[in-house]
């Protein structure tokens, strides 16, 4: 190789490292602004004048809104990426959620609220799925999945961030840093380039590109997208049950304080960055995502097990078991990344961001299980049987599904 080749090589690696950091500073705008409304809500609708007794229903009602523009957003972003590119998304989410987010901060009353994080949850839905497929396509095919870990690893911390910044200022300015946060970073996106798998594409008309019911349309290809998003039932539930419900669980187990969940989000932020980092490293030790997620639906059922059979449990005790939960649940990029690598580059960008969001949404029928069974088992032994049951079917449907490891990405469904 001589010393252009080199030096083309050296830029060429800078690049794509370049492409892996604002993929994960995106991420950690993203987080940021996907959990801050649980941070802020107490205080924002004391702020706008909602009586205490309806705070949990409209709580309720504004994140469904929130999730229902996830919903509707992981579909339309998909399809642009696949049509017209993965830099799009990156800059068309980043400042649709960023605005959002800015406006948030001015609201005056709960349907405006509830609105906003709608159009906030459509902007919110694009960013870790392109940013993957992006870094995915542009990398090494051994060591692409370095790349997704630092996505997630360093994305999840925006969470932790956002509960500093609820901490030591009003909520609405929490909203206007967020926002600023994003438009700072879409100055940062000026520099990055479009995968060169998705230009190659540009000229194959042949192909259908984003044609989301191509995902429907043939049993193979929709079992295989159905068992990709299975594989990410067990993270929510840990999340958004038992975390966010500390308050009932610690009740439950004959705590001597209330449980703060807002603490416990915090500790299992920070779990599931690390979780990140250390699935993201299993896998390329092992040359296996499948085993990387195997271990973690094994370490998301000891973890569960213990803080459920927590007697008595303290608040030092929780922030540590809601760090070992978030822990086994940090599997999140690997999830994305094995979403994104069973699929063509026609449909890669569709699928890797829609799963996500599909599988937040899941979290809806898990809650109505979860519900159900409270009042037949009680909370306890609720949450151990939904959290068993989750498991087991991530663990089936990561039996039917391939190994991606190191598959060439270059390819199109028919």
């Amino acid at each position: 190789m001589n010393m252009s080749q080199e030096t083309k090589s050296d830029s060429s690696k800078k690049g794509v490292w370049l492409l892996v950091l604002i993929a994960s500073l995106g991420y950690f705008v993203d987080i940021y602004d996907l959990v801050i409304f649980s941070i802020v809500r107490i205080n924002s609708f004391r702020d706008i004048g909602i009586p205490a007794e309806d705070m949990r229903t409209d709580g309720e009602y504004v994140l469904n809104m929130q999730m229902a523009g996830l919903l509707l957003g992981g579909i339309i972003w998909g399809i642009i990426g696949d049509r017209y590119g993965r830099i799009k998304v990156l800059f068309g989410s980043i400042l649709l959620y960023s605005l959002a987010n800015m406006a948030n901060g001015l609201v005056q009353e709960i349907h405006q609220y509830a609105w906003i994080r709608f159009i906030a949850g459509i902007g919110l839905a694009g960013e870790l799925g392109a940013g993957i497929t992006l870094v995915s396509e542009s990398m090494d095919k051994g060591k692409r999945g370095y790349g997704t870990m630092l996505i997630a690893g360093i994305g999840v911390l925006g969470a932790i961030v956002a509960f500093y910044v609820a901490e030591h200022f009003n909520w609405r300015n929490a909203y206007f840093v967020g926002g600023g946060m994003g438009i700072l970073l879409l100055l940062m996106r000026l520099g990055a380039f479009e995968s060169h798998l998705f230009k190659q594409g540009e000229e194959q008309s042949k192909w259908s590109k984003g044609n989301i019911l191509m995902l429907f349309n043939n049993k193979e290809r929709f079992l295989r997208y159905l068992y990709c998003m299975l594989i990410g039932l067990p993270i929510w539930f840990v999340v958004g049950i038992f975390i966010t419900q500390a308050p009932e669980f610690g009740h439950a187990l004959g705590s001597p304080t209330t449980l703060s969940a807002g603490e416990g989000i915090m500790f299992a932020y920070i779990g599931i960055s690390l979780g990140d980092i250390f699935a993201g490293l299993f896998a390329q030790m092992t040359r296996s995502r499948k085993k990387a997620v195997l271990l973690f639906q094994i370490l998301i059922l000891i973890s569960s097990f213990l803080y459920l059979t927590s007697t008595g449990i303290t608040q030092a005790q929780f922030k540590w078991l809601a760090f070992f939960m978030g822990l086994s649940v940090g599997y999140w990029a690997t999830f994305v990344t094995i979403s994104s690598e069973q699929f063509g580059t026609n449909l890669r960008a569709t699928v890797a961001t829609t799963a996500p969001n599909f599988v937040r949404a899941a979290l809806i029928p898990s809650t109505f299980l979860f519900e159900f069974l409270v009042g037949k088992w009680g909370i306890i032994h609720a949450g151990m049987g939904v959290v068993v049951l989750l498991s087991l079917i991530a663990i089936f449907a990561l039996s039917r599904l391939e190994e991606t490891f190191d598959k060439d990405l270059n390819y199109w469904e028919e």
